[in-house]
């Protein structure tokens, strides 16, 4: 925790120019652990100077020189890969086993990946006549949150080193630890000075800062809605690119072929990993109508099979939530749902009988839930499954869309053609078939509220280019 009084800013550890703190809090313990910096908007100006001064060097680099970049940081992130999840463990309260089997090779799988996509990439084409090319698009802005820190950290900076990007991070001020490690990768690994930069500190101070600075060029943000549209409104004067990755509401079909007792505790285990707290997690369970009461008791035996403790316990499922602000929020929706005529089929508020102290959740599963109600609408950001039923095929693809998200979308079905068809008429920028996991070749994002602009893969490194046509090409 050396770092948290400290930014990276143009290749060296700085001391801030703001005096403001915020109190670092073990989600686990609710012990004051330490002091994280917090930076004002001279802070910022000095990390985007840095980065705007970078820019023309690194752009210019040379494609096998930035794929030999990525492969040391690569090799570094590999070799500090436990520090890593142990960091993330301990800022957020993920399950030690998560943070060390997903949440942190999430990073490395990022970095790997832009390489890759480096490898095989050609940005000049020929259209008729007409060269077309592709250049980076300079100084950006990347805004990140604390659910899963590296994973987000990495889909924006690995990109944007491949395009040959510049730019300035603000990770959440709640997750603090990760930050200041990647970026000691990323200086070993040789990373020009202002090339990375990263200033800790709040949304309201920071991010609207980097939101509207005149030379920053693209804002990549993931989080709320809500600061999501203060994000976009603030960059909207300057004119500059903004892509967001918001929140998402996403069903899961059970279509009426599949096998029950496999597939109601798969989706169980799904919207209650990281506990809850992940944008794309499968919170509304749709299931046909007549094998209602059996799914309940498979979704509620497999709700309370679960282990609550502990992140540092390998037999933890579910550890805390990640502040006492979202746990209050969380235990407001439940009250929501049992308010709103909901059954609750297991969980409920407080905390599990067992644990005095610590954001816990109680794993919670709500049945006769009607899709209007909140608990269906809103986006809870914990482990609260809501049970919805549905008479036909028609029927579940109609609630499935009955939201103003569309990030992700799950469907099982014995016959896999079946599910693809579905698939198609759901609105969702991704859908899972039969539990496949997601592909990071692939473009992770969504429709509507959930955002624009996808990441990840070949995707995510176009969103860090501008487009040129070279009229009259010899």
């Amino acid at each position: 925790m050396s770092r948290l009084d400290r930014f990276y800013i143009d290749g060296a550890w700085v001391e801030p120019r703001s005096t403001a703190v915020t109190s670092l809090v073990d989600p686990a313990s609710e012990a004051v652990i330490g002091q994280v910096a917090l930076g004002s908007e001279a802070d910022v100006d000095r990390a985007v100077t840095a980065a705007r001064a970078a820019f023309p060097g690194f752009a210019a680099m040379e494609t096998a020189e930035r794929i030999q970049l990525l492969e040391r940081i690569a090799e570094i992130y590999r070799r500090r890969m436990g520090e890593m999840a142990h960091a993330i463990s301990l800022e957020m309260g993920a399950p030690i086993r998560l943070a060390t089997k997903a949440q942190a090779p999430a990073g490395l799988a990022h970095i790997l990946e832009a390489a890759n996509v480096l490898r095989r990439y050609n940005r000049d084409e020929m259209i008729g006549k007409t060269l077309v090319t592709r250049e980076p698009i300079g100084v950006c802005a990347l805004i990140t949150p604390w659910n899963w820190p590296m994973n987000q950290i990495a889909c924006k900076v690995a990109p944007a080193l491949a395009a040959g990007c510049t730019m300035v991070l603000k990770p959440s001020e709640f997750a603090p630890l990760s930050a200041p490690l990647f970026a000691e990768i990323l200086d070993e690994a040789g990373v020009p000075a202002g090339v990375f930069n990263l200033v800790n500190g709040t949304g309201t101070v920071v991010g609207a800062a980097l939101s509207r600075h005149p030379d920053i060029d693209m804002i990549s943000f993931t989080g709320s809605n809500r600061a999501g549209a203060l994000v976009a409104k603030a960059a909207a004067d300057s004119a500059k690119r903004v892509h967001q990755e918001l929140g998402g509401k996403s069903p899961n079909l059970l279509l009426d072929d599949v096998d029950f007792a496999k597939a109601v505790p798969a989706a169980v285990r799904a919207c209650f990993l990281n506990s809850g707290q992940s944008c794309n997690a499968p919170t509304r369970l749709l299931v046909p109508r007549t094998r209602l009461a059996e799914i309940e008791a498979l979704a509620r035996a497999e709700a309370e099979s679960l282990m609550v403790g502990s992140p540092l316990h390998e037999s933890s499922f579910m550890g805390p939530v990640v502040s006492a602000r979202q746990f209050e929020r969380i235990q407001a929706l439940i009250e929501a749902g049992i308010a709103e005529g909901a059954k609750l089929l297991c969980g409920g508020v407080g905390r599990p009988e067992h644990l005095a102290t610590g954001f816990y959740v109680k794993p919670t599963i709500f049945s006769g839930v009607d899709n209007a109600m909140s608990i269906a609408q809103e986006e809870i950001f914990g482990p609260v499954l809501c049970i919805i039923t549905y008479e036909n095929e028609e029927e579940a693809i109609a609630i499935a869309n009955d939201t103003p998200y569309g990030l992700s979308s799950y469907v099982s079905s014995a016959d896999p053609q079946r599910a693809r068809r579905v698939a198609r008429q759901l609105r969702a920028g991704m859908v899972h078939i039969n539990g496949a996991f997601a592909d990071f070749a692939a473009p992770f994002g969504g429709y509507k509220a959930s955002g624009n602009g996808p990441e990840w893969g070949r995707h995510g490194v176009e969103s860090y280019l501008e487009v040129k046509s070279i009229f009259g090409h010899a």
